[in-house]
């Protein structure tokens, strides 16, 4: 959802009026926290948030409109990470929700997103309130009619000081309705290589750098799974993945060969259309295998750490259909601490796949 004009500033006190603002100006801006204002980060207990629906009950022809409301009940400023609101859509996995105690799993977006700068924050004065409404109908399969529990859970962010935000429970009954998948193909334009493009446009979006970007994917995927024929030196297997048991070691060659057969053989698209300058990349993980490349992967160098093929790899790994990675940690530091502290989630982890796959220099 894009964020409203400043006239439209309003707190939102309860859904029915959250509504009528969204109707007639959008949601609410909040502005960034300047180097110049000192803010500390929303911690466990200083931002409440506060779910509301507009019905206790919401019939199959109505949206799922959720409103989300955050307030700063401190007495100092603090700042929150914008992606773990709703300023601009559910971007994450931000709710958990449940129907009739059956877990109902987040469809939509998984991002890669670039260590917080601090223009992705946003600042709560004392007391200050924003709100924001959603469709969770548009990345929660709302299918089934049943008696749901929703709640707010946003991660926190350790390496960058930042607390999880908490909701209580929310119920709420909802009539089935068709699920419509967020994701959207397009047409689009295969290069020499047998790689699809989708939405990318020369010279914002050079076809030569694709390319590139796609070898070096398929290199590294290809050297990762040789690597499992050799197995040697296995430091670079502990550096990523930790101590090294039989069944984790034939679950990651599993992955390899998967992530590697799926840059071979598969029908692979790059969309140029993500525009998030906060981010490197995402996908859909129950649509193989449409790849979505944002503002940061053009920055990024082709090969090496943080790189295009790196990039791509990871990506690849998050698929059902390939390894279904999921995201535990990020960043080399915090791989290499999780593979020490956690080899099970290590193995599971997408940034943990993307550092073997570069780690070309073992």
């Amino acid at each position: 959802m894009s964020l409203g004009r400043r006239g439209c500033e309003s707190r939102w006190l309860g859904a029915a009026l959250g509504l009528l603002l969204l109707g007639a100006c959008g949601a609410p801006e909040s502005r960034p926290a300047t180097p110049a204002e000192v803010a500390r980060d929303a911690v466990a207990g200083e931002v409440a948030v506060a779910l509301s629906v507009p019905h206790a009950a919401l019939a199959s022809r109505e949206s799922a409109w959720v409103t989300v409301t955050l307030t700063n009940v401190s007495g100092s400023p603090v700042r929150v990470l914008k992606r773990h609101t709703v300023a601009g859509g559910l971007r994450e996995d931000l709710l958990s929700v449940t129907v009739d105690g059956v877990s109902v799993p987040y469809q939509g977006r998984r991002y890669h997103w670039a260590p917080p700068r601090e223009t992705d924050f946003l600042r709560l004065e004392p007391g200050e309130q924003v709100s924001h409404v959603v469709d969770i109908g548009a990345v929660y399969d709302l299918s089934r009619t049943g008696h749901y529990r929703l709640r707010y859970q946003a991660p926190a962010v350790e390496r960058a000081n930042v607390a999880a935000l908490r909701s209580d429970d929310l119920e709420v009954d909802i009539a089935g309705r068709p699920f419509v998948a967020p994701w959207r193909e397009a047409p689009g334009t295969v290069s020499a290589q047998a790689l699809t493009t989708s939405h990318c446009v020369e010279p914002t979006h050079p076809a030569a750098t694709l390319n590139a970007a796609f070898s070096a994917a398929r290199a590294m995927a290809a050297d990762g799974l040789q690597y499992f024929n050799l197995f040697i030196p296995p430091s670079r297997y502990t550096n990523w993945f930790g101590t090294t048991t039989s069944a984790r070691v034939a679950t990651v060659k599993r992955h390899f060969q998967s992530i590697s057969g799926a840059f071979e053989t598969q029908s692979v698209v790059i969309d140029c259309s993500c525009t998030d300058a906060d981010s490197y990349s995402y996908v859909y993980p129950s649509d193989p295998f449409r790849i979505f490349v944002c503002g940061l992967f053009w920055a990024a160098p082709t090969y090496g750490t943080d790189s295009k093929g790196g990039l791509l790899v990871h990506e690849m790994s998050h698929f059902t259909a390939v390894a279904g990675t999921d995201e535990w940690a990020t960043g080399q530091t915090a791989c290499r601490a999780l593979a020490t502290s956690n080899p099970t989630k290590a193995i599971d982890n997408a940034d943990s796949h993307e550092y073997f796959a570069e780690d070309l220099s073992q």
